[in-house]
C-alpha cells in the first residue's frame, strides 16, 4: 500500500501515524493475550512498520516529517487499559529513538500526546454528565478538547516552523499531564 501511494501520488513528505484501538479490559488480570497482541499490533507495530518504509524514502531525499500519535497515557498509565498504555508509552520511546537515528538524514520525528477530545469515538463519554464533570475538574483547562486544537499542533509539527524540533512529544491535553 505504501509503494502504491508513492507511485500514484509521489514521495511521502509527512507521515502521521494515527491508527489506534483500545481495549477497556479492566486491567492486566482481565486482559487476554489475544487482545493484548491486537492492541500492540495496531498501536505500536504499525508505527514501526510504516515509519520504516517512510523513513527509507525520506532519507533518500534528505527530508521528511514523521508524527506519531501517543496519548496522555504515554505519560501516565491507566489501570483499565494496560495494553493501550503500554503501546502509547512505547511510542514515546520509539519516537525518541527514531529522532536520534533519522535527524542526520534531515528527518524530524515527533509525537502528539492528546488528552480527552470530543470525537466520534468519545461521544458516549461526552454525553456522560458524571464523566464530563470529572474531566472538567481534573483537567486544568476545565473542558474537553476540540479536534481543531489537536490539528493545529499537528500542522506545527508538519511545517517548517518545527524544523529544529525532533524527539519531542507535544502534549495537547488541556494541562492534564502538567498537573501530575
Amino acid at each position: 500500500a505504501f509503494r502504491q501511494v508513492e507511485a500514484e501520488l509521489g514521495p511521502v513528505d509527512i507521515l502521521v501515524n494515527n491508527a489506534g484501538i483500545a481495549n477497556l479490559s479492566g486491567g492486566i488480570l482481565q486482559e487476554t493475550a489475544e487482545s493484548w497482541d491486537n492492541v500492540i499490533e495496531t498501536q505500536l507495530n504499525s508505527v514501526f512498520l510504516l515509519s520504516k518504509l517512510a523513513a527509507a524514502s525520506m532519507a533518500a531525499r534528505k527530508r521528511g516529517k514523521i508524527i506519531n500519535l501517543g496519548s496522555m497515557y504515554s505519560y501516565f498509565g491507566a489501570g483499565p487499559l494496560p495494553s493501550y498504555s503500554a503501546a502509547k508509552g512505547a511510542i514515546v520511546q520509539l519516537t525518541k529513538s527514531m529522532a536520534i537515528e533519522l535527524a542526520p538524514h534531515g528527518i524530524q520525528v515527533n509525537g502528539l500526546g492528546p488528552g480527552y477530545f470530543k470525537t466520534e469515538l468519545t461521544q458516549a463519554l461526552v454525553a456522560d454528565e458524571a464523566f464530563t464533570a470529572w474531566l472538567s475538574g481534573r483537567t486544568p483547562a476545565g473542558r474537553w478538547g476540540e479536534v481543531q486544537e489537536l490539528a493545529g499542533a499537528a500542522i506545527f509539527l508538519a511545517s517548517d516552523a518545527s524544523s529544529f524540533v525532533t524527539g519531542h512529544i507535544l502534549y495537547v491535553d488541556g494541562g492534564i499531564t502538567a498537573s501530575l
